[in-house]
């Protein structure tokens, strides 16, 4: 009978899929390294298993003890198999910015998860950096994993997951593209392939708000780099010792929009269900292209599955609210649909600067057109009327025809945001949408700015 002993045995020995539809600009052969048939369905049982194991061996990780860890999700899962089989408690700290599903997961496989805040500095004492070290000095008998440090994730991918790589393609790999995270598997694998081949080229996969990209390049660490990205399980904001930039021949760095969307693509058009850092990989993977000859393969690593993204990049309300859908055009009447049978207000030619602050005042609006019998023949501004209020009392009783600007454009109520936006200025705060029917309404700057979040 042909079985293994538990779960973990099920772990590597992963297959190479070949990439098309959605790397056909690229003439080379694409291989997917495709590491959800792991158990724990990422790249991360790997590293789980052999950090615990090393932890073991050198004493540090004892029966009945509790292991402690900060991670993105996917680690976390790893080490619950581990724990699961072995007899571990696991505790996982995670940041917020994580998928539901991944806390989820981790909960569903026994593992206690610790929420924390994203937007901090990693030695606030909020972040998981620091939550997650805090634990393993207040929790008796326990093992801190740390796993941005821990030489055994990288040490993992030096012993299996370069040499499947190797033997998968014959050796006849030229490129090495993914994402970097705690650094691990970049190191691991770009190490093994650099010592069978040293001509092979390592690529990393970076995101905006991480500092990996300019500390390669330049050397320097630069704060102004980082900022909250949305981005799951690449990029940072320290220096783990697992990244071995030496055998990283450069970077690329992936929008979190572009990440999102080529995560899509890959499930669509691959058939390929698969996690974010793999959206990022591949639209890095494009703009790579340049690098790339006919005879050349290049293979890229998928982390994990996309059953940790539903709610998120599989998600077309989630997409929609950041933006991330490019298929939807709004156009004028998508902006004012929510309003579209409230009445305009307007204020005549010779209604007085008072008239008109109030009006403003009690429906809480910013800018009014101003009519007369022949239709819209001006406009006035909040921010240009009080200002000249507070420079003259007495311009209260003028009339508006004094004070007023130029009408404000009229467009379709098919006519483009783009359009819109490129209508609206700092001499024009405002169109007019023609609805027909002599009805008409307004778009500001408020409302372009609020469909476009």
């Amino acid at each position: 009978m042909e079985y293994v002993k538990n779960i973990l045995g099920t772990i590597g020995n992963t297959p190479l899929v070949k990439l098309n539809k959605i790397v056909e600009e690229i003439e080379a052969l694409v291989l997917a390294k495709v590491e959800t048939f792991n158990p724990g369905n990422s790249a991360k049982d790997r590293m789980a298993v052999k950090m615990i194991d090393d932890a073991e061996s050198q004493g540090l990780l004892k029966p009945g003890y509790t292991i402690i860890e900060g991670t993105s999700g996917n680690t976390g899962m790893g080490l619950a198999l581990v724990a699961i089989i072995k007899g571990y408690k696991l505790i996982c700290v995670i940041s917020d910015k994580q998928s539901k599903e991944k806390m989820d997961i981790l909960r569903a496989v026994g593992a206690e998860v610790i929420v924390c805040p994203t937007n901090v500095e990693p030695d606030d004492p909020r972040s998981y950096y620091s939550v997650s070290k805090r634990l393993a000095t207040e929790t008796p008998n326990s093992w801190y994993v740390n796993q941005y440090d821990n030489p055994s994730n990288s040490l993992a991918h030096y012993e299996q997951t370069g040499p499947e790589i190797w033997e998968q393609t014959e050796g006849k790999i030229t490129h090495f593209v993914v994402g970097v995270g705690t650094g691990g598997t970049i190191s691991g694998i770009g190490k093994y392939l650099k010592e069978k081949n040293p001509a092979i080229k390592i690529w990393g996969i970076d995101t905006y708000g991480s500092v990996f990209k300019k500390y390669h390049e330049t050397g320097i660490f630069d704060e102004n780099e980082i900022y909250p990205y949305i981005t799951e399980g690449i990029g940072e904001d320290i220096l783990p010792k697992n990244v071995n930039f030496s055998v990283i021949d450069g970077f690329t760095k992936v929008t979190d929009k572009d990440a999102a969307v080529y995560t899509r693509k890959i499930a669509k058009e691959e058939g390929i269900f698969v996690g974010n850092s793999a959206g990022s990989a591949v639209k890095g993977l494009l703009q790579l292209k340049k690098h790339f000859k006919k005879e050349d393969v290049v293979v890229v690593l998928f982390h994990d599955h996309g059953s940790r993204y539903v709610g998120k990049m599989f998600n077309d309300d989630w997409m929609r609210e950041r933006g991330f859908l490019d298929e939807e055009k709004l156009v004028a009447i998508d902006l004012i649909k929510d309003r579209i049978e409230i009445p305009l207000i307007t204020v005549k030619t010779e209604e007085l600067v008072s008239h008109a602050i109030e009006r403003m005042r009690v429906n809480n609006i910013s800018q009014i057109p101003v009519t007369d019998i022949q239709g819209f023949v001006g406009s006035v501004d909040e921010s240009e009327l009080f200002s000249l209020y507070f420079d003259d009392k007495n311009i209260a009783n003028k009339p508006i025809k004094e004070v007023m600007s130029t009408p404000f454009p009229v467009v379709k109520s098919t006519t483009s945001i783009d359009k819109i936006s490129k209508l609206i200025n700092r001499k024009n705060s405002a169109v007019l949408v023609d609805l027909e029917n002599d009805k008409f309404h307004i778009i500001t700057k408020h409302d372009v700015i609020s469909a476009i979040q």
